[in-house]
């Protein structure tokens, strides 16, 4: 098919609801052929009911479906004559799904269907090279674990990476670093004097005293920012502070590139202890400093009224 040359394996789930789509119209014309009242779409439950009576919620998650869509197909067979719902009476409180007599007759009839249909697949399995049957098996064992839409956010961040460069400071970044500062703490709290302190003044608040500053830009526009801030303590050498990274670009690892940037300096610095304050409600930042290999401690003085957690890495 020119389309799916064209398109590649973007159009999977078109290419693989084309295929459903001639199956599921080709058993309807099989349940027609056997003279069997089924709709494709029922098989699951009346395959279930046909092995033993059940409720709703067992048959769902029997034959791994929803409550509502089971409940639904119960609905439409039970209107079609084939399945019945009634109280359960050793508990009164559960109601029982049952094939009809109807239904149990159908199920006599599908039991040859069952075995023609099985060959047929054989025979298609047996004259291609590569079995559909299995592979479907271990495709759905892999998208149970991570999802093609998880596998896909992890590409995307990966290819968007490469757009971004880490810089070190200059005062052409002065505006920046100190807007992206503004803009987060703005938004979760109220500025501090530290934190005018060294946004107002980053050369004298942080570079003339042994720090550094880094500068995440994507697309050559200046999305990030985080500063290594030299401490005069005997447990840490450095503190990582004044991550931010802008809104519009988050999901694209910056925080942790930036953060990579932050750990790789004290390393190469001959550093062996950085420290870092923060507020557990920013839940995103907690988890990229664990990632980056941070721990809690506690015991340092600190001149944020927002700080409610402290974190360590030994390097």
């Amino acid at each position: 098919m020119d389309f799916f040359e064209e398109t590649g394996k973007m159009a999977i789930g078109s290419r693989l609801r084309m295929l459903t789509d001639k199956v599921t119209e080709d058993a309807a014309n099989i349940y027609k052929l056997y003279g069997v009242e089924l709709q494709p779409k029922w098989f699951p439950v009346f395959h279930a009911l046909s092995q033993a009576d059940n409720t709703v919620t067992a048959i769902a998650q029997h034959i791994g479906h929803s409550h509502p869509s089971v409940s639904k197909i119960v609905g439409e067979m039970a209107k079609a004559g084939i399945a019945a719902e009634k109280k359960d009476k050793a508990d009164g409180r559960r109601n029982v799904v049952s094939l009809t007599a109807k239904g149990k007759k159908m199920a006599a009839i599908v039991k040859d269907q069952y075995t023609d249909v099985n060959a047929a697949v054989e025979d298609i399995l047996f004259v291609t090279r590569n079995d559909l049957w299995k592979a479907i098996e271990e495709w759905e064992f892999v998208l149970g674990q991570k999802s093609l839409l998880k596998r896909v956010e992890e590409q995307k961040k990966i290819r968007e990476a490469k757009d971004v460069a880490i810089v070190a400071y200059t005062p052409r970044y002065a505006s920046a670093f100190r807007q992206l500062n503004e803009e987060w703490i703005s938004s979760y709290f109220t500025m501090e004097e530290t934190d005018y302190k060294a946004l107002d003044d980053p050369e004298g608040y942080i570079l003339s005293k042994g720090g550094y500053i880094f500068v995440a830009l994507y697309k050559n526009e200046p999305v990030g920012v985080c500063a290594l801030i030299k401490m005069d303590d005997p447990q840490y050498d450095f503190e990582l502070a004044k991550m931010a990274v802008s809104p519009k670009a988050q999901g694209k690892s910056i925080g942790s590139l930036l953060g990579q940037a932050v750990i790789e300096k004290a390393r190469s610095l001959g550093a062996s202890a950085i420290y870092l304050e923060s507020n557990t409600i920013l839940k995103p930042a907690i988890s990229l400093y664990h990632k980056l290999g941070f721990q809690k401690t506690v015991g340092h003085a600190t001149p944020y009224e927002r700080c409610n957690i402290q974190m360590g890495l030994k390097l």
